[in-house]
């Protein structure tokens, strides 16, 4: 298992934070590992919706088959899927609000008989991605 997080306080509500975070037409604005919803995100975003999503980490493409399994809005979102070579991965999102500001906590797992082999090299990549996540997502909404 490699599990990775990172954390940032953003200059705007946890509304606002919220909705460009869950705007799924302008997903690949922030997200650093995104490159494409092949038929949209999870509309209506609810527990059990799925979605497919491409996505680029450690310079490889990987299609990951997502569930969404916790939404609370402008607070929590968690999604689990599966990605290539047996691989489940797991993000999930927390939004605390902080006075006019919001502290964004992303947590990431990724499990299977492959990541053993390169769990180092993937938290670095992984970790670097969600913190360049985190800095254009408070460019964004800031």
């Amino acid at each position: 298992m490699a599990e990775v997080s990172a954390e940032a306080r953003i200059g705007a509500p946890a509304e606002k934070v919220w909705a460009r975070l869950t705007d799924w037409s302008a997903y690949g604005e922030w997200n650093a590992t995104h490159t494409s919803f092949p038929a949209g995100g999870p509309e209506p975003l609810e527990v059990g919706a799925a979605f497919q999503e491409n996505m680029r980490l450690m310079n490889f493409p990987a299609e990951v088959a997502w569930t969404v399994e916790e939404v609370e809005p402008a607070r929590v979102l968690a999604i689990r899927g599966k990605g290539p070579m047996a691989v489940t991965v797991a993000t999930r999102y927390t939004l605390t609000p902080d006075g006019d500001a919001t502290t964004v906590r992303i947590d990431g797992a990724f499990t299977g008989a492959t990541v053993s082999l390169m769990a180092a090299k993937l938290k670095d990549s992984a970790t670097a991605a969600l913190n360049e996540s985190l800095r254009r997502l408070d460019a964004l909404v800031a």
